[in-house]
């Protein structure tokens, strides 16, 4: 197999988002893709990374990922690994479609036959313009929120959401109430109207469906370790499922203190970088959960080992996914195979708006649960009417 073309795809609805195709001379493609940034990502792909695809022969995930990580761009996860982390999905999409299987079965079979999920309560337009994490990037509509924007809803009806989604067959939601407070002190302190309106938003959720819901509360790495424990000690009645990302993850002793201090369990991961990133989070017990991003860390193959890794230390896996369909159907695929597998995390605002309108044969969720395709490879490919968007090409299509 040789690579004919390195294809880029912007398209428009989604403008952080960037799809990677890659052709080859026997007529497959393999899709991959890459979130935020999308404009910069693709010049790092043509101008850095096309060359080697084309001049390779037989191409493979970890041979062509050892390339590219070889000397920059491997210690943060910043325009190259995205980029690495996309051609590294098309390259496992063309070698299941080559072996005929899906990916879940070249990684060694399911695990489990379908995994639960929970609901990022995000809403459609959510980051979709730039990659600040801060409120005035949550896209929430002027006027009044969309249908399915399920951030304001759990900002101003926390309590109907969640019967909503419950109703649905969700047994898990992520909120964010405290990220407001976070900004008005750059997170080194939140006063207690800041806690109380929080904490309201969690309320109203167990008063709603009680505790049998899976109750994500994600802090998004704006804390430092004062602040965060005085949140994670109040939200200790609660009992949520998990608190994520309370102070970012390379204050490896202040996320291991931060365990001790308090009884609530800590995922963290979506910013980390590959199996050397990981390691000293776990060596010291400061994480609970892994939330690897199969993109942000380099792609499947370094997101093989972290799960690996994680399961050396009794630690499970629960991959981010709030960037992009193709990464939703990977996700599935490792999870699904993973012994330490968890639970996957979906976004209900995106799966029934902009993930269907690009691509098609998205994983299917039924009744709260997720299952990979039996389709080769990960099984996700643009739709053939697909318009709107923006073409580069490196190579030849169709040599």
């Amino acid at each position: 197999m040789r690579i004919t073309a390195v294809e880029t795809i912007r398209p428009s609805i989604q403008p952080n988002l960037l799809f990677v195709r890659l052709h080859t001379d026997d007529g497959r493609i393999g899709l991959g893709e890459a979130f935020f940034g999308g404009r910069t990502v693709e010049s790092y792909l043509h101008e850095s990374v096309a060359e080697v695809l084309l001049s390779t022969d037989d191409p493979t995930p970890e041979a062509i990922s050892r390339t590219l990580t070889s000397y920059t761009g491997f210690a943060g996860a910043g325009v190259e690994t995205r980029g690495n982390g996309a051609v590294d999905l098309a390259l496992w999409d063309l070698v299941g479609q080559g072996a005929g299987l899906p990916l879940v079965k070249l990684f060694g079979g399911p695990v489990q036959e379908s995994l639960p999920i929970y609901n990022t309560c995000a809403g459609p337009g959510y980051i979709s313009q730039n990659t600040r994490q801060r409120s005035d990037n949550w896209g929430v509509p002027v006027g009044g929120p969309a249908r399915w924007d399920d951030l304001d809803a759990f900002l101003n009806r926390s309590g109907p959401l969640a019967r909503e989604l419950w109703d649905e067959g969700i047994r898990g939601m992520k909120v964010w109430p405290f990220d407001q407070a976070a900004e008005a002190t750059n997170g080194t302190d939140i006063s207690p109207a800041g806690l109380s309106r929080g904490l309201a938003v969690i309320e109203a959720i167990r008063a709603e469906v009680g505790f049998e819901m899976a109750l994500m509360v994600e802090l998004h790495g704006l804390w430092n370790r004062r602040g965060a424990t005085t949140i994670l000690q109040a939200l200790e009645p609660y009992r949520p499922y998990w608190v994520e990302d309370p102070i970012r993850p390379d204050a490896v002793d202040a996320l291991a203190t931060l365990t001790r201090d308090t009884d609530v369990p800590i995922a963290t991961g979506e910013t980390v970088v590959g199996r050397r990133g990981f390691l000293p989070l776990l060596e010291r017990g400061a994480v609970d959960v892994v939330t690897v991003d199969v993109q942000w860390t380099g792609g499947l193959t370094e997101a093989r080992k972290i799960a690996s890794l994680a399961d050396t230390y009794g630690v499970p896996v629960a991959p981010h996914d709030c960037t992009g369909p193709a990464t939703l159907a990977a996700c599935v695929h490792l999870t699904q195979s993973a012994p330490n597998g968890l639970i996957q995390e979906t976004v209900r605002a995106f799966l029934r708006t902009w993930y269907g309108e690009l691509v098609e044969g998205l994983p299917e969720l039924v009744d709260g649960r997720i299952a990979a395709t039996s389709e080769p490879g990960h099984g996700v490919k643009l739709r053939p009417d697909l318009d709107r968007v923006e073409r580069r090409i490196s190579g030849a299509v169709g040599n």
